[in-house]
Formats: C-alpha cells, structure tokens, sequence
C-alpha cells in the first residue's frame, strides 16, 4: 500500500513576497488539507521549547555572573576606600564635603565598570561574533550585534555604581579624625 502523505515540503518561491500567492493558491483548494508556513515561522515553531530552555538558562547564569561581579565591585571599592581613608579624611579636612568624596569614589567605581564592560563586549565580540553552530540538523550563527554591546555595557555600568554606592557611602561618613590618626 502507498500513502500520498507528506510531513513537510520545502519550496522555494521566485520571491518572499510570492509567498501569500502560493499560500492562497494551497489553501483554497479544497482537495488538499495543508498548513502553509514559511520556513522562520516553522522554525521557530518547532525550536520554541528548546529557545525558552535556552533563554531561562542564560538569563540565570548572566543573573549569577552578575550579583558575583557586583560583589567583587563591593569588595574592590570597599578595599579601596580602606586603603585611602587618610586620603579622603585629608579631603574632608580641607573641606571637601561628603557630597564630592561620594562623588569621587562613584566616579572611580564607574571608571572601572565602564572598562571592565567595554573590555568584555570586545572579549564577547571576538569570541562569539559570526561563529556557527550546529544543533539536531539546525545551524545557528551567533551574532553579537551593537545593541547587545550597549545592553551588555550599560548593565555593567549599572552594577558598577551600585557595587560602588555603599563603599561611597562609608568614605562620605567616615570620622576625619579617627581617620587621620589611622596608618
């Protein structure tokens, strides 16, 4: 026994946008039962599930990577104003307010965060951009396009200040003369 059945068919039209013509054409033939759809809506179809499982896995990692490298910023600006507390008591004395010691230790921390960020997109750029991928008979081009870098380097740069806010806090309240006696 033959079956006149078929799961799918590829076709490939003179144009996209001869595509609503064929698929007019299919589908108002009463004899045939047909589902029409372009090859990406088929795709996407078919890969939602591994997509989402894909997506819930990176975002979890990048949320884990992140809160890390916002503790490291906590610890570096926190050393760092340890290690400059005479520094930024002299300031003080000299009659530089909180406000400005705040500002300066924000400063730095963004300092850092923007060349952390712009060193990783570069970092991500070189090593994912263009690169090919294979997956159950699906090829997938990875790209690393402007926007994500902006995204990428305006979250560092978020992490950054909030990593830096609390050391920054401490310096502006820190004791001018407990800090000046401090070696």
């Amino acid at each position: 026994m033959r079956a006149n059945a078929y799961k799918s068919m590829t076709v490939q039209l003179e144009t996209p946008s001869a595509f609503s013509r064929f698929k007019s054409a299919l589908t108002s033939n009463p004899t045939l039962v047909v589902d029409v759809t372009t090859e990406s809506a088929l795709l996407a179809r078919e890969w939602r599930f591994l997509n989402t499982l894909l997506s819930v896995v990176a975002y979890t990692v990048g949320g884990i990577m992140g809160l890390g490298a916002m503790f490291g910023a906590l610890n570096t600006m926190y050393s760092a104003v340890s290690t400059r507390s005479r520094e930024i008591a002299t300031l003080r004395a000299l009659g530089f307010g909180s406000g400005a010691v705040v500002a300066s230790v924000l400063t730095e921390s963004l300092l850092l965060a923007v060349a952390g960020s712009v060193l990783g997109a570069a970092l991500a750029w070189l090593a994912f951009n263009d690169n090919l991928h294979a997956m159950g008979g699906l090829v997938i081009s990875l790209a690393v396009t402007p926007m994500l870098v902006v995204y990428g380097i305006g979250f560092g740069c978020a992490l950054g200040l909030v990593g830096g806010l609390l050391p920054a806090l401490r310096a502006a309240r820190l004791p001018v003369a407990t800090a000046l006696r401090a070696t």
